[in-house]
């Protein structure tokens, strides 16, 4: 019987073992750093510089957004693993992953969307934990 408690202690304390870095990773996951990059294809190409110089800023300027860099494809050499089939491609720095959840919810992102929506056929996300 003593074997069995025994058992029965060591099975619990390796599962809660077990849960404890989970939670640990959980709460350092919220505080982890990350990028935001965003890739606009747009109905129009001629729309580019205006789109570049007008609507996307608005993303720069949003409360919880660290740094802000926008762009258009560079001309480098053509290879299989480069895409330069977009037209505008944003990047945003946040200081966690909370606050990259309150941009997505800040009124001139919202606005942003609600203005400048029409203007893209595609838009992509990539989002990097730092």
């Amino acid at each position: 019987m003593k074997s069995r408690r025994q058992f029965l202690k060591t099975v619990g304390v390796a599962s809660a073992s077990a849960i404890l870095p989970l939670n640990s990773i959980a709460n350092e996951m919220a505080k982890q750093k990350m990028i935001h990059q965003v890739y606009f294809w747009l109905h129009d190409v001629a729309n580019t510089k205006e789109f570049l110089t007008e609507a996307v800023p608005m993303l720069g300027r949003c409360k919880t957004v660290g740094k802000f860099i926008a762009g258009t494809p560079a001309d480098t050499a053509d290879r299989d693993v480069v895409d330069h089939s977009f037209q505008v491609s944003c990047t945003l720095f946040f200081d966690s992953l909370e606050d990259q959840d309150v941009y997505q919810s800040d009124p001139l992102h919202l606005e942003f969307i609600e203005k400048y929506s029409s203007m893209w056929k595609k838009v992509q996300v990539y989002d990097i934990a730092i």
